[in-house]
């Protein structure tokens, strides 16, 4: 039997059964990722659930209490808290995911596998991290005396979106910080700047009309204002939010994945 070996194309396929025959290193690339995220702290995973609560008291008292920003009826800490809590896993996967195959350069130039799973492996841990923000977003439900209504069953699509997207974008920039390390001084701009951008700490009712197609063009705004609509029964988004920030999430992810193939070949030689 004989092995044919071909070098590859200046654009590579996805590779998709590759990706599905190697999915056991992702799962250990997510161990290993939690491992170091984790190791010698002295709380752990429960930083999860800290730091949202923490900078919802912050955004609480100044842009609730003192600005009075408009929360579409409800508590303002649980507004901004459910926009935290999915920001949050949001933010780390996209500075993470970015870095990351800088930061695994040993390990790209040792061994073979598909190095899309460096980031894929940094946003599938996030969800360790999601699970302990929602834990402290239902005692912050509890204390309010909020029931979520059916709306909720359509969370996990709205995390999915979410994370296609960053996952996408973090495809991109990863790929070139291998080869342009100005990407690293560019990301807590860009953190911040997609930040304030969505509907986290105010509303997105406030865009006026003629901007809101455009607004929605950021799948940030349906997720955030999808999980308030199920869990804390804020008005539900439009069917056009919805469409716009599915199909862009899945071009952001596409598209990073395919620019990602297509750098991948001259990773190790410049990692």
């Amino acid at each position: 039997m004989k092995t044919l070996i071909r070098p590859p194309t200046r654009w590579p396929g996805l590779a998709l059964r590759e990706l599905w025959r190697y999915r056991s290193i992702c799962m250990v690339l997510v161990r290993r990722s939690l491992m170091v995220r984790y190791r010698q702290t002295a709380v752990g995973a429960a930083w999860a659930m800290l730091q949202p609560l923490s900078l919802m008291l912050v955004f609480t008292v100044f842009f609730g209490a003192l600005v009075k920003v408009q929360s579409e009826g409800i508590p303002y800490a649980v507004f901004v808290m459910i926009g935290l809590t999915i920001w949050q896993v949001v933010g780390k996967v996209l500075n993470e995911g970015s870095l990351s195959v800088v930061a695994n350069g040993a390990l790209v130039n040792k061994i073979y596998f598909p190095r899309a799973y460096i980031p894929i492996a940094s946003a599938l841990g996030s969800l360790v991290d999601l699970a302990f923000g929602f834990l402290a977003l239902s005692a912050l439900l509890v204390v309010f005396q909020i029931i979520p209504g059916w709306p909720i069953v359509l969370a996990p699509l709205l995390v999915a979106i979410a994370l296609a997207a960053v996952t996408g974008v973090s495809f991109w920039l990863s790929a070139m910080n291998v080869t342009y390390r100005d990407v690293a001084q560019l990301l807590p701009f860009l953190t911040q700047m997609w930040m304030f951008s969505s509907p986290i700490l105010y509303s997105s009712s406030i865009i006026p009309a003629q901007f809101q197609p455009l607004y929605w063009l950021n799948p940030m705004a349906i997720t955030v204002d999808g999980l308030r609509w199920g869990i804390a029964g804020t008005p539900a988004p439009p069917i056009e939010e919805w469409l716009e920030g599915i199909i862009v999430a899945a071009v952001l992810l596409c598209s990073g994945y395919f620019f990602f193939r297509h750098r991948e070949p001259g990773f190790s030689d410049t990692v």
